[in-house]
Protein backbone atom coordinates (compact mmCIF):
# COMPACT_ATOMS: atom_id res chain seq x y z
CA UNK A 1 0.00 0.00 0.00
CA UNK A 2 1.13 3.29 -1.07
CA UNK A 3 1.12 5.87 1.99
CA UNK A 4 -1.11 8.32 2.60
CA UNK A 5 0.90 11.17 1.59
CA UNK A 6 0.06 10.38 -1.89
CA UNK A 7 -1.52 13.93 -3.61
CA UNK A 8 -4.51 12.71 -6.35
CA UNK A 9 -6.14 14.69 -8.36
CA UNK A 10 -9.73 13.51 -9.61
CA UNK A 11 -11.14 15.15 -12.95
CA UNK A 12 -15.10 15.02 -13.58
CA UNK A 13 -17.35 16.98 -15.70
CA UNK A 14 -20.75 18.35 -15.46
CA UNK A 15 -24.10 17.72 -16.72
CA UNK A 16 -26.16 19.52 -19.36
CA UNK A 17 -28.66 19.69 -21.86
CA UNK A 18 -29.33 16.73 -24.33
CA UNK A 19 -28.88 17.72 -27.89
CA UNK A 20 -28.99 16.44 -31.41
CA UNK A 21 -25.38 16.34 -32.75
CA UNK A 22 -24.81 17.35 -35.69
CA UNK A 23 -27.99 19.18 -36.49
CA UNK A 24 -27.56 22.06 -33.85
CA UNK A 25 -24.89 24.63 -34.30
CA UNK A 26 -24.76 25.84 -30.47
CA UNK A 27 -22.08 25.65 -29.10
CA UNK A 28 -22.93 24.24 -25.35
CA UNK A 29 -20.77 24.29 -22.18
CA UNK A 30 -20.92 22.35 -19.32
CA UNK A 31 -18.15 22.46 -15.97
CA UNK A 32 -15.06 20.57 -15.58
CA UNK A 33 -13.54 20.07 -12.20
CA UNK A 34 -10.36 19.31 -10.57
CA UNK A 35 -9.96 18.31 -7.02
CA UNK A 36 -6.47 18.24 -5.24
CA UNK A 37 -6.60 15.78 -2.20
CA UNK A 38 -3.60 14.45 -0.40
CA UNK A 39 -5.41 10.66 1.46
CA UNK A 40 -8.78 11.99 2.46
CA UNK A 41 -8.25 15.80 2.74
CA UNK A 42 -8.94 18.22 0.19
CA UNK A 43 -6.16 20.42 -0.60
CA UNK A 44 -7.24 22.65 -3.56
CA UNK A 45 -9.82 22.43 -6.32
CA UNK A 46 -10.50 24.42 -9.55
CA UNK A 47 -13.55 24.56 -12.13
CA UNK A 48 -13.55 25.58 -15.83
CA UNK A 49 -16.10 25.51 -18.55
CA UNK A 50 -15.70 22.31 -21.03
CA UNK A 51 -17.18 22.64 -24.67
CA UNK A 52 -20.03 20.01 -24.99
CA UNK A 53 -18.87 17.62 -27.73
CA UNK A 54 -15.09 19.60 -28.27
CA UNK A 55 -11.55 18.58 -28.02
CA UNK A 56 -10.71 20.87 -25.11
CA UNK A 57 -10.74 18.66 -22.41
CA UNK A 58 -6.48 17.69 -22.47
CA UNK A 59 -5.85 21.48 -22.40
CA UNK A 60 -8.14 22.46 -19.73
CA UNK A 61 -6.61 19.93 -17.73
CA UNK A 62 -3.52 20.97 -18.36
CA UNK A 63 -4.32 24.61 -17.78
CA UNK A 64 -5.26 23.56 -14.17
CA UNK A 65 -2.51 21.45 -13.38
CA UNK A 66 0.62 22.86 -14.82
CA UNK A 67 1.49 24.81 -10.99
CA UNK A 68 0.00 21.87 -8.71
CA UNK A 69 2.17 19.63 -6.85
CA UNK A 70 0.71 16.16 -7.67
CA UNK A 71 1.61 12.49 -7.88
CA UNK A 72 -0.96 10.79 -10.36
CA UNK A 73 -4.27 12.30 -12.33
CA UNK A 74 -7.42 10.23 -11.91
CA UNK A 75 -9.94 10.75 -14.88
CA UNK A 76 -13.62 10.03 -14.25
CA UNK A 77 -13.61 8.09 -18.48
CA UNK A 78 -11.74 9.16 -21.08
CA UNK A 79 -14.15 11.15 -22.40
CA UNK A 80 -16.33 14.48 -20.55
CA UNK A 81 -18.73 16.86 -21.99
CA UNK A 82 -20.24 14.10 -23.76
CA UNK A 83 -17.60 13.00 -26.66
CA UNK A 84 -14.86 15.23 -25.66
CA UNK A 85 -11.96 12.80 -25.47
CA UNK A 86 -8.82 13.24 -23.44
CA UNK A 87 -5.78 13.43 -25.46
CA UNK A 88 -4.12 11.62 -22.37
CA UNK A 89 -0.67 11.48 -24.15
CA UNK A 90 -0.53 15.28 -24.81
CA UNK A 91 -1.29 15.40 -20.63
CA UNK A 92 0.60 13.32 -19.55
CA UNK A 93 3.83 14.50 -21.85
CA UNK A 94 3.27 18.38 -19.90
CA UNK A 95 2.60 17.12 -16.61
CA UNK A 96 4.78 13.87 -16.45
CA UNK A 97 2.77 12.39 -14.16
CA UNK A 98 0.95 8.50 -14.02
CA UNK A 99 -2.62 9.22 -15.83
CA UNK A 100 -5.23 6.28 -14.64
CA UNK A 101 -8.84 6.55 -16.50
CA UNK A 102 -11.26 4.90 -13.08
CA UNK A 103 -14.67 3.56 -15.22
CA UNK A 104 -17.82 1.72 -13.30
CA UNK A 105 -18.40 -0.50 -15.96
CA UNK A 106 -16.56 -2.19 -19.19
CA UNK A 107 -16.84 0.06 -21.60
CA UNK A 108 -18.42 -1.12 -24.86
CA UNK A 109 -15.76 0.02 -27.71
CA UNK A 110 -17.59 -1.13 -30.51
CA UNK A 111 -20.48 0.71 -29.66
CA UNK A 112 -18.01 3.78 -29.08
CA UNK A 113 -16.54 3.70 -32.30
CA UNK A 114 -19.85 3.11 -34.02
CA UNK A 115 -21.14 7.09 -32.01
CA UNK A 116 -17.98 8.55 -33.20
CA UNK A 117 -18.04 7.63 -36.75
CA UNK A 118 -21.66 8.73 -37.38
CA UNK A 119 -21.61 11.98 -35.46
CA UNK A 120 -18.21 13.47 -35.92
CA UNK A 121 -16.26 13.98 -38.81
CA UNK A 122 -13.15 14.02 -37.18
CA UNK A 123 -13.66 10.74 -35.93
CA UNK A 124 -10.40 9.21 -36.45
CA UNK A 125 -8.64 11.95 -33.93
CA UNK A 126 -11.15 10.92 -31.63
CA UNK A 127 -10.77 6.83 -31.65
CA UNK A 128 -6.63 7.50 -31.95
CA UNK A 129 -7.41 9.23 -28.39
CA UNK A 130 -8.90 6.39 -27.14
CA UNK A 131 -6.55 3.91 -28.31
CA UNK A 132 -3.63 5.97 -26.91
CA UNK A 133 -4.63 4.35 -23.46
CA UNK A 134 -4.13 0.63 -23.33
CA UNK A 135 -5.23 -2.30 -22.43
CA UNK A 136 -8.22 -2.24 -19.83
CA UNK A 137 -7.60 -3.99 -16.52
CA UNK A 138 -9.91 -5.30 -13.91
CA UNK A 139 -9.86 -4.35 -10.05
CA UNK A 140 -12.11 -5.92 -6.77
CA UNK A 141 -11.91 -3.27 -4.27
CA UNK A 142 -13.63 -5.90 -1.03
CA UNK A 143 -16.97 -6.81 -1.09
CA UNK A 144 -17.60 -3.89 -3.94
CA UNK A 145 -18.35 -4.90 -7.98
CA UNK A 146 -15.29 -4.93 -9.81
CA UNK A 147 -14.06 -1.40 -11.22
CA UNK A 148 -11.77 -0.90 -14.49
CA UNK A 149 -9.00 1.35 -15.40
CA UNK A 150 -6.76 2.01 -18.12
CA UNK A 151 -3.05 3.46 -16.84
CA UNK A 152 -0.45 5.64 -18.82
CA UNK A 153 2.87 6.61 -17.43
CA UNK A 154 2.79 4.22 -13.97
CA UNK A 155 2.59 0.75 -13.64
CA UNK A 156 -0.26 -1.53 -12.99
CA UNK A 157 0.37 -2.11 -9.60
CA UNK A 158 0.80 1.55 -9.27
CA UNK A 159 -2.33 2.29 -10.39
CA UNK A 160 -4.10 -0.36 -8.05
CA UNK A 161 -2.94 0.91 -5.35
CA UNK A 162 -4.10 4.82 -5.81
CA UNK A 163 -7.63 3.28 -6.66
CA UNK A 164 -7.48 1.43 -3.41
CA UNK A 165 -6.06 3.99 -1.68
CA UNK A 166 -8.75 6.42 -2.92
CA UNK A 167 -11.76 3.88 -2.12
CA UNK A 168 -12.66 5.80 1.20
CA UNK A 169 -16.40 6.15 0.70
CA UNK A 170 -16.97 3.31 -2.08
CA UNK A 171 -14.99 1.35 -5.23
CA UNK A 172 -15.10 5.11 -6.57
CA UNK A 173 -11.81 7.29 -6.08
CA UNK A 174 -12.68 10.14 -3.36
CA UNK A 175 -11.01 12.50 -5.80
CA UNK A 176 -13.64 11.74 -8.25
CA UNK A 177 -16.48 11.69 -5.90
CA UNK A 178 -16.28 14.91 -4.60
CA UNK A 179 -14.95 16.30 -8.31
CA UNK A 180 -18.21 15.29 -9.40
CA UNK A 181 -20.20 16.23 -6.73
CA UNK A 182 -18.60 19.75 -7.31
CA UNK A 183 -18.82 19.70 -10.91
CA UNK A 184 -22.34 19.20 -11.43
CA UNK A 185 -22.99 21.69 -8.90
CA UNK A 186 -21.63 24.00 -10.54
CA UNK A 187 -22.97 22.76 -13.89
CA UNK A 188 -25.45 25.44 -14.75
CA UNK A 189 -23.06 28.34 -14.45
CA UNK A 190 -20.97 27.45 -17.56
CA UNK A 191 -24.66 26.28 -19.61
CA UNK A 192 -25.33 30.07 -19.90
CA UNK A 193 -22.13 30.50 -21.94
CA UNK A 194 -23.74 29.20 -25.38
CA UNK A 195 -22.40 30.55 -28.67
CA UNK A 196 -22.69 29.53 -32.13
CA UNK A 197 -20.11 28.66 -34.61
CA UNK A 198 -17.12 25.61 -34.81
CA UNK A 199 -16.76 23.87 -31.33
CA UNK A 200 -13.40 24.14 -30.06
Amino acid sequence: MIPVSTVAVGVQDGSFEPFQRGISRHIQRTSLCCTCLQGPELLDLRVVPITVDGLDAGVNIVNILMDWEIDVIVLGGATFAGFNVVDVEYVYREIEKPIIVYMSKYPDMDATLNALRKHFSDWRERWRRYKALGRIHELKIGEHPSIYFEVVGGSVGFAENVLREQAIHGRMPEALRIAGLIAKGTSSVFQDLVDTGHVS
